[in-house]
Order: C-alpha cells, then structure tokens, then sequence
C-alpha cells in the first residue's frame, strides 16, 4: 500500500495539483480556456512532438507500431461500447457520446505529463506517437461519429489537416530520415516552446474542468467510466503482446490507453449537439477516478 501512496504521490498528485492552479484560477478570474488550448494545440504541442521525435532513437517500424495499436486499441474500445450500449437499449444520442467518451483518451494533458513524471524520455517519444494518432483519430473518426451523418467522410478527412501535431510528425520523420538538424536558433526555439507544452496542458486540464457541467444518466457515465478506464487499459495488455511491444513502447502504449476522457470530446459534444452537459460529466467524473485505476497500473510497469 505504501508503494501505491508514493507513485501516487510522485506521479499523479503533481498533475492533479497543477490543473488545480488552473481551475483556482478559472473560478477566480473567470479565465477561457480557448486561448490557451489554441495556444498549446497550435504551438506548445506541435513544438514538444517535433522535438522529442527529432532527439529520440525511434525508427519508422517503431512507429507504424505504435500508430497502428493505438488505431486498433481505440476501434475496439469503441466497437464493445456500440455493443454494450445496444444491448443496454441507450437511446441514439446517449449512446454516440458514450462511444466518443470511451474511444478518446486524454493523451496529451493528462497522459504525456504523467509519462513524463513516472518514466524516461524513450517511453515520452513512444506516448507522443500514441498521443498524434490519438488526436488524428478524434478529428476524423470521431468527427464522423459525433457529426451522426451530418458531417460527410470528405469533410472529416479534410479535417485531419487542421490537426498541426501531424505535420510536425511528418517533419520529425523526413528530417529523421535525411539526418537534417534545425539551425540553432531554432532548435532552441523549438525546444523552449515544446518544454512549455506540459505545463500549459495541465493548468489548461484544470480551466477546462472547471466548466464542466454534472448532469444524469447514471447507466450511460458507469458504463464510459468502465469502458474508459478498465476496459481500455484490458485491452491494451492483451494487444501489447500480440503487437510484439516491450519496454518503453509497452509502457507508453499500456499508460496512454488507460487516461480518462479526452476533455476535446466535449468540444466535438458542444460542436455537434451530442449530449454536451454528458460529455463534461464523463470527463470531470473519469478524471476524478483515475487515480484508482492508474497507480496500480503504473506499479505493474514498473514505474
């Protein structure tokens, strides 16, 4: 039980008591989240994706794994939701804000500053990777879902590139591939910036909490906060080995599954009428739960 305490302690409690400085600050100075979240999803995150992949070791094959079981881990998270949710009788709408609170992991705010925390660079690199096909797979897929229909599969492909961190994907792996390096002074640049991005994304985490809305169905926030944090992590274990991953990659594929709900499905929620004030609920609900399902998790890593 100690040892649970002091990864709590050492891992998780800063992440909760940074986005508290954000929600203290929300609640006291009535602080948008929008700026900040432009500021972190347009510069912060890109910088930090650009600069850990570009210093990393992680080759193309170390990649295409990461990318296509994180792919895999969301598809099936999502599909045992629509089958759970079916067999539950939720109604349509209900049902399409369970599957997005349930595919959808806080990978950035929450997952890169708790890998940063809890273990080395090479599993950060790995997160990242999970992080960029987590949020690829948001601005499509769950722009398809969200939009029930609404939306067409052109406009939501075309919304992919909107998604900034891919280009600095893209840009890590060509300057990767042809062993280029940034002059100087922007290699600092981007560092600075990119060092900046964890902070900012746990005090943005708080803001983003604070204007959360508590609404009913209890049926449907049991069955996200189940399938969020104990199904997906499941799952995660299981495809870690048959996708052959070890060590670092193992570490970070297994932690960023595990996260709570991505608070940027409450913007896909709000943007196409899909039970926002339940979106926020699973957010803010998942969130406060993590800690009991992420501290063992983070002692059977060995973190």
């Amino acid at each position: 039980m100690s040892a649970l305490i002091s990864l709590f302690g050492n891992n998780i409690l800063p992440i909760f008591l940074a986005a508290g400085s954000g929600y203290l600050a929300a609640k006291k100075f009535q602080l948008a989240p929008r700026s900040l979240s432009q500021a972190a999803f347009y510069i912060f995150s890109p910088c930090l994706i650009f600069d850990i992949l570009t210093t990393s070791q992680l080759n193309g094959s170390d990649v295409t794994r990461m990318a296509t079981f994180a792919f895999v881990n969301v598809a099936l998270v999502g599909t045992m939701t629509w089958l759970i949710g079916r067999l539950l009788h939720l109604e349509r709408r209900i049902l399409v804000a369970v599957i997005l609170t349930t595919m959808f992991a806080n990978a950035g705010n929450y997952g890169l500053s708790l890998t940063l925390f809890a273990f080395d660079e090479t599993v950060l690199a790995h997160a990242s990777l999970y992080f960029v096909t987590m949020a690829t797979l948001m601005f499509t897929v769950g722009t398809v879902i969200a939009s029930l229909g609404h939306s067409s599969l052109k406009g939501a492909m075309l919304g992919l590139f909107k998604v900034p961190t891919l280009y600095a994907v893209i840009a890590a792996l060509l300057f990767n591939h042809l062993s280029w390096q940034l002059p100087l002074p922007l290699e600092r640049t981007v560092h600075l910036l990119g060092s900046a991005a964890i902070p900012v994304l746990m005090a943005l985490m708080g803001i983003q909490l604070y204007y959360s809305q508590w609404n009913g169905h209890i049926k449907a926030l049991t069955l996200s906060s189940f399938m969020r944090l104990l199904a997906a992590p499941a799952l995660a274990i299981g495809l870690s080995f048959v996708w052959g991953l070890h060590g670092a990659a193992r570490q970070a594929g297994i932690l960023e599954s595990a996260m709570p709900t991505a608070i940027t499905t409450t913007v896909l929620a709000t943007e196409y009428n899909v039970e926002p004030a339940f979106v926020s609920t699973v957010v803010f609900v998942s969130t406060l739960l993590s800690p009991l399902t992420v501290t063992p998790l983070l002692a059977y890593l060995g973190a």
